[in-house]
């Protein structure tokens, strides 16, 4: 898999769901609502979450309420109202039960795609 960003925003979109599990980060799909279209086997397992009961839910709402700040949710939500291409990087802690989890954060957005991949690299795990 390629790992240039560039490679990346190309292809992400192309990848069938089989594909998407191979990934070695997660990625999370969601609509420009932040309503979860796909979510790969990586960050399921990163997440603790059964990837199908995810699916349709509201990912700063249901699933990571951690996110629900200026930090995560507003950096998406103003990257999710440009409708250009563009890739935003940032580093975040989800703050999970079990632990922290230290992230890397690629966000991806194609320029006429109504959704936006989430790629999600660890950078620590402390359990």
């Amino acid at each position: 898999m390629a790992s240039a960003p560039q490679q990346v925003e190309d292809q992400i979109w192309s990848l069938s769901q089989t594909e998407l599990d191979t990934y070695p980060d997660g990625v999370i799909t969601l609509d420009r609502h932040a309503k979860i279209l796909r979510y790969n086997k990586t960050e399921a397992s990163l997440a603790r979450r059964d990837g199908a009961m995810t699916i349709g839910r509201n990912f700063f709402r249901d699933v990571a309420p951690c996110a629900a700040v200026q930090e995560f949710q507003g950096r998406f939500e103003a990257f999710a109202q440009q409708t250009d291409s563009g890739v935003e990087r940032f580093d975040f802690t989800f703050l999970f039960a079990w632990g922290q989890q230290d992230v890397s954060i690629m966000m991806i957005r194609k320029a006429h795609i109504d959704e936006i991949n989430l790629i999600i690299s660890r950078r620590s795990k402390k359990n």
